[in-house]
């Protein structure tokens, strides 16, 4: 006699299991607002006609709002995939907008791997009516296959922490990357990398999405989530379910052999589902009101704060369920480090979209979950609807955070802006203003993630060398993007460009590179800036998929010189303690400018500062800092002759502008800064 749940199906896990004391599939899903729920089973032969469709009753099959049922093997023989019908009441009120659809096969939301039809089509799930054949499936448990984790060991890192953000596809697709053509714009591509990453000497990567997002949406970045638990099957040299977990597993597990952490971009805010012009694949036709903030509005019934047509209702205690266990899976099963979230803002919203500081329920839900303690949590602190929490304003109290004003602060500076000299030491200090240690508020410079430039923008040589967006591509215009402060050394683009504004463009951008190697915090940049790479002016290029955006390692000889400087800087951070700390410099900072006293005065365009490392086990180190076009003559304000050496001179010819083989004492009490330029000296260990 069989018992209740082998005869119902049980309703947690949600997903589609297998119970293989029972030989059975398990199958559950959360739909508060359904009326009718049908479970359908496919042959891999046949993604249009169910070899199997059955009927839950809601007597035997559904528990509080979840639906759920048995299939015995027996009965699902030969079956490779799943979906769903689902259908229940017509659109009502603002907290009751449906968008039900009973001829709409639909994907469950926490299917493991997914399965796309030859036939697949975005356009069909746009159109009301049935998109059979055409439609994004699940894939049975049974698919899957088992990973090696070996002795797996998660690294993790304090002030040795470099994070380099990196398109999975974008790091290896140009042919000039080197790996075996099979390898190129996936996941084992990235493997083939890792000696570059542990010679570069980044310690994490940020890895821009990788959960499953939709393939005919035009969004390169992978911004579109159809699935949260997934990996996208596009980054695998094979698509079947079992290579593409099993690649991603295995570029996980070789990163963390190398020492390297590995973060994941998490896109939690919405769905590719967008508006109610977009596609019906999953949550939409399964649950639209738990699923998205709605506004009433026939004509604009989904809310849209991350501005891509549609705002998850993270205020909901089942979206919030949705994400913990999404979460939990990346980290137990997929061994993940941390998670970036994308618009994270949007987690504080309420479901009339208000917004709640105090204590959003999903914020505590995922820094209090004793299975997410040891993950790296990063708040990008906005979103799309104009909210701006940076710092302490953030309610997630252990979340790291993008530090959008230390960018900002340092594209201003850098360029020639002036004014910026008290900002510029905030920044450098760690932010103190933002995440402020004191008796309430107890939070650390490490908290910031400090950065010049991202995805989300141009790239570090393109900073200086666009003064104007080249956003054209397709016969149109991407006029959005993010805000940037640009200057472009006096000659704009790459055309016959004077080697003189050359070498400018190299200088400014290892200026960039060494203050941020310099600042208390965390820093972080993206792939290629260490040997300028450009998208050719373009700082939105999310629907690029193309030479705009891969890598070009041919650039990496071709400016070998910044390249070493890069991977040099990063080296003096790790082996200068007394830099990144977990605790504000405090008294073991002295702040100059060219002369004793700083000059914060509107034209001022110079600062040094001494920073004493006798706490830290390390040597002293005093850096002067020009961002005015002509020299300026820095007096030396400590120690005496003959204590420092010259480390860094950003000026200086290759390999003389950062070197720490033994040089002359500096007898002179003053030192040449030339014009946008950086200079560190150091006292030699005892």
């Amino acid at each position: 006699m069989k018992t209740w749940s082998q005869s119902e199906g049980t309703p947690y896990p949600l997903g589609a299991f297998w119970v293989a004391e029972d030989q059975a599939y398990n199958f559950s899903i959360y739909s508060r607002h359904a009326e009718v729920v049908h479970l359908l089973l496919y042959s891999e032969q046949d993604t249009t006609h169910p070899m199997l469709e059955v009927a839950l009753d809601y007597l035997t099959n559904k528990s509080g709002p979840v639906w759920h049922c048995r299939v015995d093997q027996s009965d699902a023989a030969g079956a490779a995939y799943y979906g769903y019908r689902i259908d229940g009441p017509a659109p009502q009120g603002r907290y009751d907008w449906h968008c039900f659809d009973f001829e709409k096969i639909l994907l469950d939301p926490c299917a493991r791997s997914v399965h796309f039809p030859e036939s697949f089509s975005r356009a069909a799930a746009c159109r009301p009516g049935s998109n059979a054949g055409q439609a994004p499936l699940g894939v049975l448990p049974t698919q899957l296959c088992e990973v090696d984790w070996k002795d797996d060991k998660q690294p993790r890192h304090d002030s040795d922490l470099v994070i380099y953000e990196l398109h999975v596809k974008g790091f290896t697709q140009h042919p000039s990357s080197g790996v075996p053509e099979l390898h190129r714009g996936t996941f084992l591509g990235v493997v083939d990398k890792i000696p570059y990453l542990v010679d570069l000497g980044i310690t994490a990567v940020e890895l821009m999405p990788v959960f499953q997002f939709d393939p005919d949406d035009d969004n390169y970045w992978g911004y579109m989530p159809m699935n949260f638990y997934s990996p996208h099957h596009a980054y695998a040299t094979n698509p079947f379910a079992c290579d593409v977990q099993a690649e991603f597993c295995t570029m996980v597990r070789e990163l963390h052999a190398a020492g390297i952490e590995v973060i994941l971009d998490v896109v939690y805010n919405h769905t590719c589902e967008g508006d109610h012009t977009g596609p019906t694949y999953s949550f939409k036709g399964i649950d639209s009101s738990s699923a998205y903030i709605m506004t009433g509005n026939a004509a604009a019934p989904f809310a849209n704060y991350s501005g891509t047509g549609n705002t998850m209702h993270t205020a909901n205690r089942a979206v919030r369920r949705h994400i913990v266990d999404s979460l939990r899976f990346w980290d137990s099963e997929m061994h993940i480090d941390g998670f970036r979230f994308d618009l994270a803002s949007i987690f504080t919203r309420n479901s009339d979209g208000s917004i709640n500081l105090d204590d959003p329920p999903i914020v505590s839900e995922i820094g209090t979950n004793a299975d997410l303690t040891n993950n790296r949590l990063i708040a990008e602190p906005w979103d799309a609807g104009g909210e701006f929490q940076l710092g302490q304003k953030f309610p997630g109290q252990r979340w790291m955070q993008w530090n959008a004003h230390y960018r900002d602060t340092l594209q201003r500076f850098v360029r020639g802006d002036k004014g910026f000299i008290p900002e510029l030491m905030t920044r450098l200090y760690g932010s103190a203003d933002l995440f402020p240690d004191d008796r309430y508020h107890a939070l650390q410079p490490p908290l910031s993630i400090n950065y010049i430039t991202s995805h989300d923008g141009s790239t570090l040589y393109d900073l200086v060398a666009y003064n104007q967006k080249r956003n054209w591509a397709n016969g149109h215009e991407n006029t959005d993007g993010a805000s940037e402060w640009r200057w472009n050394c006096g000659w704009e683009g790459d055309d016959n460009v004077p080697i003189e504004v050359i070498e400018l463009r190299k200088r400014q951008v290892k200026n960039f590179i060494g203050l941020l190697m310099l600042s208390n915090g965390t820093p972080m940049f993206r792939m290629g800036d260490e040997f300028l790479q450009t998208q050719q002016g373009n700082n939105n290029p999310y629907n690029q998929d193309n030479e705009t955006t891969w890598l070009n390692w041919d650039r990496r000889q071709a400016n070998e010189d910044v390249h070493r400087f890069v991977k040099q800087m990063i080296a003096f951070r790790k082996s200068h303690p007394s830099i990144s700390r977990s605790r504000f410099w405090r008294d073991e900072i002295t702040w100059y400018g060219s002369g004793h006293l700083v000059d914060m005065s509107h034209h001022s365009q110079q600062l040094a500062y001494c920073l004493h490392g006798q706490s830290q086990n390390d040597v002293d180190l005093y850096v002067m800092i020009n961002a005015a076009s002509s020299t300026a003559t820095f007096g030396i304000q400590a120690g005496a002759p003959g204590t420092w050496h010259r480390v860094i001179d950003t000026a200086r010819p290759s390999p003389e502008d950062i070197t720490f083989s033994s040089s002359r004492p500096l007898e002179a009490t003053a030192y040449e800064v030339a014009g946008r330029s950086i200079v560190v000296l150091m006292t030699r260990p005892e």
